[in-house]
């Protein structure tokens, strides 16, 4: 599973990033709102490279606005993968999106927290990472679907319905105390 929904995670992250990123230009023609530099800033930072004043180099920005989006990815795959889908999963993801980047601009002193922002960016921001959320998380879903219903899933089938007193699914990891050997 794991390798799966790193791969998965990886692909999905990409296509949610450039989701994001064309709903950003969208947005930008109608706002007028110029480019943001804070994921180079945040890359240059975390990386050791040389900072510039003004706009940092087109590539960090990329490199790090799509790497992060592909990293990312990784964990809404891996949620897709253990049966966690649909709405509800990209809305949790969404908070996890907007934390991450959080996370990485205060850590690195480009950023400031959220609540000290004017509400206009703040918007933006929640609006932009939405998105991508949510697109990351159609694909994942998608891909995760091809591989069956996951363990959550299987679990809530026991019983259908909004229940407490479901057992856990039974373990298929050992049998007569050993590791059963991985299918070649």
């Amino acid at each position: 599973m794991v390798k799966r929904a790193v791969c998965q995670g990886l692909a999905a992250g990409l296509v949610g990033a450039a989701v994001m990123t064309a709903a950003e230009k969208v947005e930008q023609r109608v706002t007028r709102r110029p480019d943001s530099y804070v994921p180079a800033e945040v890359l240059a930072r975390l990386a050791g490279l040389p900072e510039s004043a003004g706009r940092q180099p087109r590539w960090q920005n990329l490199a790090m606005h799509y790497g992060q989006g592909a990293v990312v990815g990784v964990l809404r795959s891996v949620m897709a993968q253990a049966g966690l889908r649909g709405v509800w999963a990209s809305s949790v993801f969404t908070a996890l999106r907007l934390a991450n980047d959080q996370i990485l601009e205060n850590a690195t002193g480009v950023g400031a927290p959220p609540l000290t922002w004017p509400r206009s960016e703040l918007a933006i921001d929640v609006l932009h990472k939405s998105i991508y959320a949510f697109a990351t998380g159609a694909v994942a879903d998608a891909l995760a679907a091809r591989d069956g219903a996951g363990p959550g899933q299987r679990h809530a089938a026991m019983r259908p319905g909004r229940r407490s007193d479901v057992g856990p699914l039974p373990y298929e990891g050992r049998r007569n105390g050993r590791v059963p050997a991985r299918p070649s």
